[in-house]
């Protein structure tokens, strides 16, 4: 049975699904980043997310349940994206294909990535988008996989 997987616009009934996949316990040691408390999260996604002209985001589907999000924003002057996504939806391509959808849409570049090095299934994903590592920052297990989508040669 085929999944079909989509893209749309966050709506305000999204955030609590956001919100409780930030909680599990999982996806918070594989992305190494701690949950926000409620008011937190919804003051952040209304605030610095949904409200910032800049920010790209959208609600990933399976089927039509909310499965997760795709974001690009920017630090500096570099383009970053992130996403997250329900456990439940790992491990069955839905990344892949979002990601691929994502970035039709999403045309800036250079576009960023940097999951936690012990987020292999983070990594792996990028780079079968097409994204190439460029480095690392931290150490040990704080280290971070750099990864850049159509830069320049030599970018790091």
């Amino acid at each position: 049975m085929s999944e079909t997987v989509g893209m749309r616009d966050v709506g305000p009934g999204d955030l609590a699904v956001f919100f409780a996949y930030e909680h599990d316990p999982e996806a918070v040691r594989r992305a190494r980043f701690p949950p926000r408390e409620r008011e937190a999260f919804m003051t952040h996604w209304t605030t610095r997310i949904l409200a910032d002209p800049a920010v790209f985001v959208q609600a990933v589907t399976v089927d039509g349940a909310v499965a997760g999000n795709v974001v690009a924003w920017w630090h500096g002057d570099r383009r970053f994206i992130g996403y997250w996504f329900g456990r439940e939806y790992w491990g069955r391509g839905i990344g892949t294909r979002a990601l691929g959808l994502f970035l039709e849409r999403e045309r800036i570049r250079p576009l960023y990535a940097d999951p936690y090095a012990v987020n292999a299934g983070s990594v792996r994903l990028l780079e079968k988008a097409g994204f190439r590592r460029t480095g690392t920052v931290g150490e040990g297990e704080d280290e971070q996989v750099v990864l850049v989508l159509g830069a320049p040669a030599g970018d790091a």
